[in-house]
């Protein structure tokens, strides 16, 4: 392991007495040259003379750089090739050194930051702010005419058990203006309007209540079905309540935008070579149809203005048009946790990406920097 914690949270670990995770858990069989039901006949010596390598779409300094800017943190990270789903970074923190992992396992497994936990594939988070663009891709999906409606915020929604409330008023705006200052009472509105059970249907395009494969283990993102009341609806519209969702899952809520709202199946090997030999090579393949290239446009266009003239204003880049969305969410076990999500160029996105940085407040303070570095290098590295 020659990245040492760094690539941890992919290549996971494998060792005799603690068993394995990761890439090294998946692939035992491939890497190890011995099929899973070799050990089950009492047989120990491979079947092939080596086991195979993997290739993975990984860029060791896409991943560098998101493990150095959330280490002492607790957060996640994920890049992906929109066009494609090839996972360019998948980071974790706090991580593992999985040379030494086997000496030190007890503490490790004891330890209650969880460093065994991958966050970006298994960490459950209200995603905040960022599923607004669920809301707004339902709303665009289902009411057109919504589109052009101005709502009024005053700066609180006073609903039955619940009040939703901004940071201040912000008085007569349309959703497009929503979106950019992140107004909840705008948006816990359009809910209401739109229903659960629209919000649900929108959120499951996306496979929120579904598996999505996955090298990794991947846990399920939710968004409860049915009828709910008003105030419930209201706060799953602005990713709260019983709304949770996986880094993963927001970033390929995003790469559905600015892949013209195709979803491409994520994947983190490319290649599986044997004696030098490609045997297996990775084709992108639709897992899901989020929404029409029409809607995805439309909130492309929006999500430019959150960076020009709104809450991520922080994400610009020289030259390059950054379509993004900030996310703060309300976490019942303590301190907000810092959302966002975004891609590039927004005109021809190549780079999506997701970050979250638990218990760190606000998103464009804590989350947005990490993601604006990501968007900036790996824009110089995609073609």
């Amino acid at each position: 392991y020659p990245l040492g914690d760094t690539l941890a949270p992919v290549i996971g670990y494998i060792d005799a007495k603690i068993g394995a995770a990761g890439l090294e858990a998946r692939y035992s069989a491939e890497l190890s040259g011995r099929p899973l039901f070799w050990a089950a006949l009492g047989l120990n010596f491979p079947l092939a003379l080596a086991g195979e390598d993997l290739v993975l779409t990984i860029s060791t300094e896409l991943q560098r750089e998101a493990m150095r800017y959330l280490a002492g943190r607790r957060g996640a990270a994920v890049v992906l090739d929109p066009r494609s789903g090839a996972v360019l970074a998948l980071a974790s923190q706090p991580s593992f050194d999985p040379v030494h992992l086997a000496a030190k396992w007890e503490n490790v497994r004891q330890d209650s930051a969880a460093p065994l936990l991958n966050r970006a594939t298994q960490g459950l988070y209200p995603p905040g702010s960022t599923l607004k663009l669920v809301t707004l891709a339902a709303a665009l999906t289902r009411r057109t005419d919504l589109v052009n409606k101005v709502y009024h915020c005053s700066g609180k929604l006073a609903l039955p058990g619940y009040t939703i409330h901004c940071s201040q008023p912000h008085g007569e705006l349309d959703l497009a203006s929503a979106l950019s200052v992140s107004c909840n009472v705008t948006f816990a509105q359009l809910g209401i309007e739109l229903g659960n059970g629209s919000l649900a249907k929108q959120a499951e395009r996306a496979r929120f209540n579904r598996n999505i494969p996955l090298e990794l283990p991947l846990g399920v993102s939710s968004f409860p079905p049915g009828k709910a009341g008003e105030g419930e609806t209201a706060q799953r519209a602005i990713g709260q309540g019983q709304v949770l969702a996986t880094p993963m899952q927001m970033a390929l809520v995003t790469a559905g935008i600015a892949g013209g709202g195709v979803i491409w199946r994520p994947y983190l090997v490319q290649e599986r070579h044997l004696g030098g030999r490609i045997i297996a090579r990775t084709q992108p393949e639709k897992l899901a149809q989020f929404v029409s290239p029409e809607v995805a446009a439309a909130i492309t266009n929006i999500m430019t203005e959150v960076t020009k003239r709104g809450t991520g204003t922080g994400a610009a880049l020289s030259g390059v048009e950054v379509a993004g969305k900030t996310g703060t969410a309300e976490n019942p076990h303590g301190a907000p946790h810092a959302w966002y999500v975004g891609f590039a160029p927004a005109d021809k996105p190549k780079v999506a990406v997701a970050v979250v940085v638990e218990n760190a407040g606000s998103g464009a303070a804590a989350a947005l920097p990490l993601a604006r570095r990501l968007l900036e290098l790996a824009l110089k590295e995609v073609s």
